[in-house]
């Protein structure tokens, strides 16, 4: 009930000045409207004082009393119009007899020649009527207000619904393609060299062990990240040996730097399978991170093949790089950019820039 109570004091403190402010400017108009179109009275100034009393008396009866009782929210009807019918005979009496007082003019006299009675009942109609449109207006506009809130927020909840689910099926394309590579891999290697497979099964369990949690969430740090590419690239050069080398470049500044989780995976694996895998010699790779203008610069760097030789148009590397690339539009919009650039003198480089 106290709180009620304060949180209409509040609407009233806050929204009567300033309707007391376009009432009196209304009044002004009604002066200006008996005084020189309907021709009643004795002169503008008179009619002033009139419509200024009676005007304000109403403004604050129905405006005010409405305030008081039932804040800024909508009243109901009947008690309202029962404010109403009780508002305008009190301005109507109590209006006339202050500008009466005022000017000097008395009371019994009004309707003779001081003031004409039906000038009194056209001002108090025309008050009461702007108290009435300015509270129904007010309403309306509250009301609406209120709809368009509403609307909002509901169309913001569905899109966020329909981006979640966009990115959870992006995501979920991402692990079983890594994981199915690695399992092959894995075959392979069974024939031909049973502890190194044994050591690459290993090496399989902690990298889906340590990315599990981080490939479930919403985000992860950069430091994560790093941390899981490492563990794969562990197992790739555990398949190619020597071939393999790679290098991680993430400043203590932009460890706890979130971002998507695994983002950067299938760009790693596209650099190996597409560029350094099928090169006779191999290749090196770097994963580098920076902090650029305001935005976060991520690079994977690879002396593999190069884009042409490496058909940027197969099935695996056009995967990768699509999802990336939906991906980072669905959460940053244009914000965000993704490229593909050759890198000399031979391989190539996927850019990636996500604001801060």
């Amino acid at each position: 009930m106290m709180a009620r109570i304060t949180q209409n004091l509040d609407a009233f403190a806050r929204r009567f000045p300033v309707d007391l402010v376009a009432a009196s400017i209304f009044n002004v108009f009604c002066a200006v409207l008996v005084t020189y179109l309907m021709r009643i009275g004795t002169g503008f100034w008179t009619n002033l004082v009139f419509s200024m009393c009676i005007g304000l008396l109403a403004q604050t009866f129905i405006d005010g009393g409405r305030l008081l009782l039932w804040g800024d929210g909508p009243p109901p009807k009947i008690p309202f119009f029962a404010l109403l019918a009780v508002s305008a005979p009190a301005a109507y009496f109590l209006g006339s007899s202050l500008a009466a007082r005022m000017l000097g003019v008395p009371l019994p006299e009004l309707g003779r020649g001081a003031y004409h009675t039906e000038g009194l009942l056209i001002l108090t109609i025309l008050a009461c009527l702007f108290g009435t449109w300015m509270f129904w207006s007010r309403s309306k506009l509250s009301e609406l207000k209120a709809t368009a809130e509403a609307e909002k927020a509901r169309a913001a909840a569905i899109e966020k619904q329909a981006l979640q689910a966009q990115l959870h099926l992006l995501q979920a394309q991402i692990e079983p393609h890594m994981l199915f590579n690695t399992l092959a891999n894995l075959k392979g290697l069974i024939a031909v060299d049973a502890a190194r497979a044994q050591h690459m099964l290993d090496q399989l369990i902690d990298y889906l062990r340590a990315s599990l949690t981080s490939s479930r969430s919403e985000t992860t740090t950069l430091a994560q990240e790093f941390a899981l590419i490492r563990a794969y690239l562990e197992l790739m050069a555990i398949r190619m040996g020597p071939r393999l080398s790679y290098a991680l470049e993430l400043p203590q500044e932009l460890h706890d730097r979130r971002l998507p989780p695994m983002l950067l995976q299938p760009l790693v694996e596209n650099a190996i399978k597409h560029g350094i895998e099928p090169k006779i010699e191999g290749g090196r790779i770097v994963i580098r991170a920076a902090r650029e203008a305001g935005s976060l610069q991520l690079a994977v760097i690879d002396t593999g093949l190069g884009l042409e030789d490496a058909r940027p148009d197969s099935a695996g590397m056009g995967l990768g790089t699509t999802n990336v690339r939906e991906r980072l539009h669905a959460l940053y919009g244009e914000r965000a950019s993704f490229s593909l650039e050759p890198n000399a003198p031979c391989g190539a480089i996927a850019r990636l820039s996500i604001p801060l």
